[in-house]
């Protein structure tokens, strides 16, 4: 077992996610490499100064753009939109992985009465039309369904047919995201951009338990250090409950695939990925790193799990979108702000590509923090390169 102090803790997460010191992730390859090493990063449409995934990669890639992200999914498409932490961007080298996810939503489509037959049009339309949303699909009405990939349950409701055979499609695999325009979605047949070698690949871990163990370290690594406790950072593995995910820990490190990390006088012991141990050794011959001030994406995997960001920096954060305005402590999209190894605060900004000014409507600093001259100079330079990353050439303070 390795011993860490909760600074050295804190270091070890912030330098894995190339959040300290100096930039370990640079440009188009930056943000790839990024994802390859986190296995996904949260997808989400609400677009108040940068989607979410958008968000996550400025805040680590030097001299990212939102152009970047959209021409690894749609151009390249070494990256592709699947449901992994919820909605997500992932490699696509990751595919045969979640190919039990499809089989399920194959048995789940047999559920409903006439959706075979409208998968059948909607197939036949696109070989002849190309990609399409469902908006311009040309079925009509409403049909009993879910998706069994987002949602699980009983469901007595309807949804609208076309966008149901889309989803449908698209979960069982014969549809890939095309492209976006906005939050709008167009769908086109997954076996047009990936090849057949992969898109026909088996399950490579036919046993539930081993694909399981497979996401667990996958997650293990996309956080940094985590603990054998419920948490967020495991939505959407199915099936994962206590006994099972405490009996995958135990093999993973018998395995020697974990490092135990007992950190301070923490109560509960963290865990790392084995192959990080190069990190963990420099973090003990050294103490001191260059800081950086960065704004963290709301859904960052780094704050997958809160309560872990609560214990060991102090940080107390929700994300209030969902909060009715009157019981808002902040605002509608508050970003945490990370300066050197600690959070010293959140800031709300709104970016108004047609005036090309990003509005800061507020900053709120951490009780204790000094804002010093230096501090501040590095605030207004993380707020530069924002509004630069939103295509905005000026900053409005609302404070």
């Amino acid at each position: 077992m390795i011993t860490l102090t909760n600074r050295q803790a804190r270091n070890f997460i912030l330098l894995k996610h190339g959040l300290l010191d100096k930039h370990k992730f640079f440009g188009k390859q930056g943000a790839l490499d990024f994802i390859h090493q986190t296995g996904c990063i949260q997808y989400d449409p609400v677009d108040s100064c940068g989607k979410n995934a958008e968000l996550t990669l400025q805040s680590r890639v030097k001299n990212f753009t939102k152009q970047m992200l959209y021409e690894l999914l749609y151009k390249e498409r070494s990256l592709i939109d699947y449901p992994d932490k919820n909605l997500s961007i992932i490699p696509l080298d990751d595919w045969p992985y979640f190919e039990r996810y499809r089989k399920k939503a194959q048995e789940n489509g047999l559920r409903f009465e006439n959706l075979a037959g409208l998968e059948i049009h909607a197939k036949k339309h696109i070989q002849k039309n190309g990609a399409v949303s469902s908006d311009e699909l040309p079925i009509v009405g409403d049909i009993h369904w879910h998706s069994s990939i987002h949602w699980s349950g009983s469901w007595d409701g309807k949804t609208n047919a076309a966008r149901a055979v889309l989803e449908q499609l698209y979960s069982t695999g014969e549809l890939i995201i095309h492209h976006k325009k906005g939050t709008r979605k167009y769908y086109d047949l997954a076996e047009k951009y990936i090849s057949e070698e992969l898109l026909y690949s088996p399950d490579p871990f036919p046993d539930e338990f081993e694909h399981q163990k497979w996401r667990v370290l996958r997650r293990i690594g996309a956080v940094g250090l985590l603990w054998n406790r419920p948490s967020d950072a495991w939505l959407n593995i199915w099936e994962l409950k206590s006994t099972q995910r405490t009996e995958i820990f135990k093999e993973l490190l018998n395995e020697g695939k974990l490092l135990e990390i007992k950190v301070g006088d923490l109560k509960y012991i963290l865990f790392c990925r084995a192959e990080d141990l190069p990190l963990i050794e420099l973090i003990l011959r050294e103490d001191t790193f260059k800081p950086r001030c960065e704004l963290i994406a709301p859904l960052d995997c780094m704050m997958w799990d809160r309560n872990l960001i609560r214990t060991l920096f102090g940080f107390d954060y929700t994300w209030e979108i969902y909060t009715p305005a009157h019981k808002r402590k902040y605002g509608f999209y508050v970003l945490p702000m990370l300066y050197g190894n600690r959070f010293i605060g959140r800031v709300e900004a709104v970016s108004n590509i047609k005036t090309h000014t990003l509005t800061v409507k507020n900053i709120w600093y951490e009780d204790g923090i000094k804002q010093t001259k230096k501090l501040q100079e590095s605030v207004n330079s993380c707020l530069k390169r924002f509004a630069k990353f939103n295509e905005c050439d000026k900053i409005d303070f609302l404070i």
